[in-house]
């Protein structure tokens, strides 16, 4: 899925129980690769065993070993087979654009994120300085800008998530979310403003008022006002996103 596909009432409950099964069989066959069952340079199993073993359809599997080539973990040679790489390593926490290929994979980094940036907003409140405040106040001054301008309002609305991370005063909450990146904007990965029933427009003011609770809690120095408003913030996202496949 692209951010540029919508997503349709019709299509998106099957789409999800597809990302659920092909999440299955990566973790089948990265668990088979770490636990020695298939070493570096051995070949996996066709595509039709896979099929047989998993219960699972050939979209599922050739979806499966997309996000497997995309980890690094095995590479496809054509006319031959498919061949692990190297094992996962345990230590190593990632999530790559294969992680957010579908509705329920963003859903998922909501998730995370609602425990992570709760935390960071009542930290902010404690923290912050005048000059992230300020830093704070030009996300959402540069976000109602793109809204007049028609945009998707995307940099602006990481940056404002960015600046209360930095704002923690906690260099690994700020580390964590430019790793992640903009991809962590549902906007990014599904095309929800354009999508909602009250247009985009209405749809992303929703979102700057959202931020402006959270700012106006961290500026007066709310602890607890600004979990809350983040903790909503986050949670109307992941609502948001829930609500075609509910129909």
């Amino acid at each position: 899925m692209t951010s540029n596909t919508p997503i349709t009432n019709s299509a998106a409950p099957a789409r999800q129980r597809r990302g659920g099964l092909v999440q299955e069989v990566v973790l089948h066959l990265a668990s088979q690769i770490q636990a020695g069952r298939l070493h570096p340079g051995d070949q996996l199993p066709t595509e039709s065993a896979i099929m047989t073993e998993l219960a699972v359809s050939r979209t599922v599997v050739r979806e499966a070993i997309s996000r497997l080539q995309a980890s690094g973990l095995v590479e496809t040679r054509h006319g031959i087979g498919t061949f692990v790489l190297h094992a996962p390593t345990s230590d190593n926490f990632s999530i790559g654009e294969q992680d957010m290929s579908t509705v329920e994979d963003v859903i998922h980094v909501l998730e995370l994120r609602i425990s992570l940036e709760t935390e960071a907003a009542g930290l902010a409140a404690q923290r912050a300085t005048p000059d992230q405040i300020t830093a704070m106040a030009s996300a959402l001054h540069h976000f109602s800008e793109a809204i007049d301008a028609a945009s998707d309002a995307v940099p602006s609305d990481f940056d404002f998530h960015l600046e209360v991370a930095k704002a923690t005063g906690n260099r690994h909450f700020a580390e964590l979310m430019t790793y992640l990146g903009k991809r962590i904007i549902p906007r990014t990965r599904v095309n929800t403003a354009d999508q909602a029933p009250e247009g985009r427009e209405a749809y992303l003011r929703r979102v700057h008022s959202e931020h402006e609770s959270i700012y106006n809690a961290i500026r007066n120095r709310d602890t607890e006002s600004a979990r809350a408003a983040m903790r909503t913030h986050l949670s109307n996202s992941k609502d948001r996103l829930r609500r075609p496949l509910l129909v």
